[in-house]
């Protein structure tokens, strides 16, 4: 797994896997979900990132630290 936020852009993803993305479906306003072609979930996008969470860097310390 790897997270990254690009604080440009405002989004952070979770990589799940890195298998190709297949297919990406926006599950709520904000949040792509992005599946391969077997339909496993490999990643996710959290668009305007710091309005989501309470503070995307925090996110990638912590799973550093992990």
């Amino acid at each position: 797994m790897k997270i990254t936020y690009d604080p440009k852009i405002d989004i952070l993803r979770i990589i799940l896997d890195d298998s190709l993305i297949e297919e990406s479906d926006e599950e709520r306003e904000g949040i792509i979900m992005d599946y391969d072609i077997q339909g496993k979930l490999v990643g996710i996008e959290i668009l305007d990132a710091s309005k989501q969470v309470e503070n995307p860097f925090i996110m990638i310390r912590e799973k550093c630290n992990a």
